[in-house]
C-alpha cells in the first residue's frame, strides 16, 4: 500500500493495469473500512443514547433522529454492497468497463464514484430514460 501512497492513475498508462486496479482496490477497501468504523459507533451510540425522555417534544425529537441515523446506516449497507461488487470486479478483470457499452470508464469518473457501472455517457442515457418513464 505504501507505493500507491503518492501514486494516482494517469490516461498515459495502460487501462487498468495491475497499478491501477490496485489503486482502486485500496481505494474501495479503505471506503468499505470508513463506512463499516462509521457503522460501528453509530450502533455504539444509538444503545448508549436509549434514554427515555420525560418530556414528549424532546422524545419527539430523539426517535426522528435516530430514524434519520438508522436511513442513512441503511443507504451506506447498501454502497457496502456496491463496493463488494466492485472489489469482486476488479478480481475478474471487468473493473473500469462500462457494463452496457463495454467501452472504459473515464478514470476521473472512477476517481470521483469508484463503484461506477457505466460511463457518464451511459449514466446519462440512463438517466434521461428513467426520466421519461417517470414523467408518463
Amino acid at each position: 500500500m505504501e507505493k500507491l501512497k503518492n501514486y494516482r492513475p494517469t490516461e498515459k498508462e495502460p487501462f487498468m493495469n495491475e497499478r491501477q486496479r490496485d489503486y482502486f482496490r485500496a481505494k474501495l477497501l479503505a471506503w468499505k473500512d470508513e463506512i463499516l468504523r462509521e457503522s460501528k459507533i453509530t450502533l455504539q451510540t444509538l444503545q448508549e443514547e436509549n434514554v427515555n425522555h420525560p418530556d414528549l417534544a424532546d422524545r419527539a425529537s430523539s426517535e426522528t433522529d435516530r430514524a434519520i441515523e438508522l436511513r442513512a446506516r441503511d443507504r451506506q449497507r447498501k454502497l457496502i454492497s456496491k463496493i463488494d461488487a466492485a472489489l469482486q470486479r476488479i478480481e475478474d478483470n471487468t473493473y473500469g468497463y462500462c457494463e452496457e457499452t463495454g467501452e472504459p470508464i473515464s478514470l476521473k469518473r472512477l476517481e470521483a464514484r469508484p463503484i461506477a457501472t457505466l460511463s457518464v455517457e451511459a449514466q446519462e442515457r440512463h438517466e434521461k430514460r428513467e426520466k421519461v418513464y417517470r414523467d408518463e
